[in-house]
């Protein structure tokens, strides 16, 4: 489960409550504070359930609906959310504050007040959907304009490729191949989030994942990422077998540096990125298969990273030559350490090996 920040525990029943004093303020349905408190229980719990603090599995399956289902499904648990949430701050407003005559009294929702509810869940839905569909990080800046004028910033890249997809498509088909890589990003959906990354695209068998250069570094978020979607393949390898055949494998290279960043697009926005690294990085992802690498990583990444976690050890692979750059870059395998792993050797001093 995803454990949101700390602060959204009182963001979530603050927005439930402007939109019970919106409600209260529209249709003048009695005291504003009584108005506040119900919208804060009622939203609340839906706002939860968005941020997977409150039924993630559930919310996992109704995401990967087709979009009418995914509407369809939403809304209905949404409506048992509000009728469950308007009892229990019935309770609340009656037992606690005397609004009303009685419990059952207070419990009744008026037409005008769950078609109110409904079009506020239905606006929801329809933002999270949208929200799904472009990327969490993607959405916020297009809806700020952030990138609106270019920008220069420094970004971390992971090139994430699934191995064997190819061989895969030409035993089972593009239908099932074309399933099998859904089902593969959509398991890497979680460690991005955890990981506070954004999936900013699919390029057939290979996803982008980016990270503001701060936002990555913190606790070697970029490189937990990987390793947690190691993780949480092996840990559903049963499914995988069942489901497909096989567990995914998968090549991954990170790189990082600075870029210039802008919204592009007149009828269909898209967030791109303009500079070297980007292009590294693809060169990165094509060595990690000649070298036989599972993750490889640059050394500007390491150096700024610092100390790596405990349970990850950096294999120094020297400097290599690289398609379309004049200088050799300097990379490194990463790997989880096991007992009997030797000690980390620093990256910081590397001789070129051509």
């Amino acid at each position: 489960m995803r454990i949101g920040p700390p602060w959204f525990l009182l963001v979530a029943p603050g927005l439930g409550a402007l939109a019970g004093l919106l409600y209260g303020t529209l249709f003048d349905v009695g005291p504003l504070t009584g108005a506040a408190i119900r919208g804060a229980i009622i939203g609340m719990p839906i706002l939860l359930y968005e941020r997977r603090l409150l039924a993630p599995r559930l919310r996992d399956r109704i995401r990967a609906l087709a979009t009418p289902l995914f509407l369809i499904a939403t809304v209905a648990l949404y409506i048992g959310l509000i009728v469950i949430g308007n009892a229990v701050a019935s309770t609340v407003l009656n037992k606690l504050f005397r609004f009303m005559y009685s419990a059952r009294n207070a419990m009744l929702m008026t037409d005008t007040g769950l078609l109110y509810a409904l079009g506020i869940s239905a606006l929801v839905v329809f933002v999270f959907r949208v929200r799904d569909l472009i990327g969490p990080g993607v959405f916020a800046n297009l809806l700020i304009g952030r990138y609106h004028r270019p920008i220069s910033e420094e970004r971390i890249f992971l090139f994430l490729d699934v191995m064997g997809s190819t061989h895969f498509a030409d035993r089972y088909g593009d239908r099932e191949a074309q399933a099998y890589l859904g089902q593969v990003f959509n398991a890497l959906a979680l460690p991005v989030s955890r990981a506070r990354g954004s999936i900013d695209d699919y390029i057939g068998d290979l996803a982008l994942v980016t990270w503001p250069l701060d936002r990555g570094l913190r606790d070697a978020a970029c490189l937990r990422c990987v390793f947690d979607f190691e993780a949480r393949l092996a840990a559903e390898a049963a499914s995988w077998r069942s489901r497909f055949g096989q567990v995914p494998q998968f090549r991954a290279a990170l790189h990082c540096g600075p870029v210039v960043t802008a919204e592009i697009g007149l009828e269909r926005h898209k967030i791109a990125y303009f500079g070297d690294v980007v292009n590294t990085t693809a060169r990165l992802e094509a060595l990690s298969k000649t070298l036989g690498v599972h993750v490889l990583v640059s050394a500007d990444l390491l150096d700024r990273i610092g100390e790596l976690p405990d349970d990850l050890i950096a294999d120094d692979l020297g400097a290599h030559a690289l398609r379309g750059r004049a200088e050799h870059l300097a990379v490194a395998a990463i790997r989880r350490r096991s007992s009997r792993a030797a000690p980390v050797v620093p990256l910081s001093s590397r001789a070129a090996t051509g």
